[in-house]
């Protein structure tokens, strides 16, 4: 690259040039795809430190995986655009593309400016996050009126320096988040954080920034793959990842990340009772309804998200409220004709095939076009390994640290070894990481691990119809296994119930009982 002075004279030179638009470039990529690291590679040249092709929690905490090359980045941008700032002075008259150019660098050398204090006070207790949000906006006002020539005017078309500041905090939390929820280093995993970054900010972070941070949560987020893939895991990834507002006037965010997620298991509750949840309720308005009560639509702020499991199994009647809600915001709580308001975001998951349902006339099509706009897939657990054993071992790591914390390393030597010896490093890992969980913890309490056996239905019809003959069943296993095979052959909790004249309550408990015993 040429080091010859540029025609231009804010830049020193061509190679200078270059090396800006190297580092907005790395700036403004998803930092979950490999190409964050093509970039480093390019601002850093020889001192740019292999660390990997992604960024992922195993063994190693965010400061010393490839934050190394974060740091070396912030040493080449910080005296850069400080002397481009004090150039830019001298030269106030320079091509539109140079300043554009420089106010990207400085945007950027701001981020890292305040960065690592925005992950303290993420990481803070709530009582304290007051306090330390002014001191980051005091600390980001300082370094702008250092950095920008006419100031605070710099950041107008940015939407201001309250709107930048959010924007950062968001940006954080969102690499917090994600960072913390979803591990693996295979191409299956690193898909799953970019999706996830994509699904918060888009593919274009400088529209984001502009004008989608205001309507992005009118889009809903559908999260569908296999049972025990981590659907809950990428909800809260996306939901606790919102932009929230900060006010300068009172130097604080006008939103609190902790409250900002509610779960509604839509599985487990009586169509009634969902009705409830999500609606609200008006006093006398059916048996039980005792008070007024918001439900989890009304109660969503601005700023937060709903996140509705297993939407599939939805019935009829509140798929069409739930799809008038999606169309218009406007909803009304039982009993009640007021129109109310849903401000947030929703976001739905499932694990069953939406277009078989809609093909089956069990879930209605114009909603889920309402739900897919922006889909996210989870990847079963063998898709996550890629086939390679030490994929399998940092899960397994990662999942005995949250049990056992420092004993993790001598537990994930038993995990692995009880797992290439009973098993097999090929195991298909039929109930995903969900079932990896209950492995480690079976190796901990008995050093052993023993797979639920997983009958055809074929088989565990002639089984249960033996046992039956053999007279060789309680009135319980009986139900519970007879409910168990109707439940597989719905498909659904709902259409189970319907063909047992039952609640879907009830099916649920006595399918997740025969789970928990071992009948199946």
């Amino acid at each position: 690259m040429s080091n010859k002075k540029t025609s231009a004279g804010l830049f020193a030179s061509d190679a200078e040039l270059a090396l800006a638009r190297s580092i907005v470039a790395l700036a403004f990529c998803n930092p979950f795809l490999p190409e964050r690291r093509q970039y480093e590679r390019q601002v850093l040249g020889e001192r740019f430190v292999e660390a990997g092709e992604s960024w992922s929690l195993d063994t190693r905490s965010p400061a010393t995986e490839a934050a190394t090359n974060v740091t070396l980045v912030r040493e080449v941008l910080h005296p850069m655009v400080h002397r481009l700032a004090d150039s830019l002075r001298d030269k106030p008259t320079i091509p539109d593309a140079e300043r554009e150019l420089f106010d990207d660098l400085a945007l950027y050398h701001l981020y890292e400016t305040v960065s690592d204090d925005i992950q303290a006070l993420i990481e803070s207790e709530p009582s304290t996050r007051s306090r330390k949000a002014g001191t980051i906006f005091r600390k980001a006002r300082a370094e702008v009126a250092r950095t920008w020539p006419n100031g605070e005017e710099g950041l107008a078309h940015h939407g201001g320096l309250a709107h930048v500041l959010a924007c950062f905090y968001q940006l954080r939390r969102a690499f917090h988040h994600v960072f913390s929820f979803i591990i693996g280093r295979s191409r299956a995993s690193v898909r799953l954080r970019a999706d996830i970054w994509q699904s918060i900010f888009s593919h274009d972070l400088r529209r984001y920034v502009r004008v989608l941070h205001k309507t992005m949560g009118d889009i809903t987020t559908l999260v569908v793959g296999p049972s025990g893939t981590g659907k809950e895991l990428v909800a809260q990834a996306v939901g606790r990842s919102r932009y929230i507002p900060f006010d300068a006037a009172s130097g604080r965010f006008l939103g609190d990340m902790e409250g900002s997620f509610a779960l509604l298991n839509l599985s487990a509750l009586s169509p009634t009772l969902i009705e409830s949840e999500l609606f609200g309720h008006k006093r006398g308005s059916f048996t039980g309804a005792v008070s007024d009560r918001d439900g989890y639509l009304a109660a969503c702020p601005k700023w937060g998200s709903v996140f509705l499991d297993e939407v599939g199994d939805l019935e009829p009647a509140i798929q069409v409220k739930l799809l008038r809600v999606l169309q218009t915001r406007i909803f009304q709580s039982i009993g009640d004709n007021r129109d109310k308001r849903f401000e947030g975001k929703a976001i739905a998951a499932t694990n069953r095939d939406l277009s078989v349902l809609i093909a089956q006339g069990r879930f209605r099509a114009d909603l889920y076009y309402r739900l897919c706009a922006d889909t996210i897939r989870t990847p079963s657990l063998t898709e996550q390994i890629g086939g390679h054993p030490v994929e399998l071992e940092r899960f397994v790591r990662f999942l005995a640290r949250r049990l056992l914390g420092d004993e993790a390393d001598t537990v994930t030597g038993d995990v692995m070894a009880c797992i290439e010896k009973d098993l097999g490093l090929d195991y298909a890992w039929p109930g995903n990481v969900r079932e990896l969980e209950q492995c480690v913890r079976q190796v901990v309490i008995r050093k052993t691990y023993s797979p639920i056996e997983q009958p055809s239905a074929g088989d565990e019809v002639s089984r249960l119809a033996e046992d039956v003959r053999s007279r060789a069943l309680s009135l319980e296993a009986l139900n519970t296994r007879y409910v168990r095979l109707v439940h597989r052959d719905s498909g659904s909790y709902l259409a189970a119930a319907k063909k047992l004249g039952v609640d879907r309550r009830t099916v649920k408990t006595l399918v997740d009982k025969g789970r928990e015993s071992g009948l199946y």
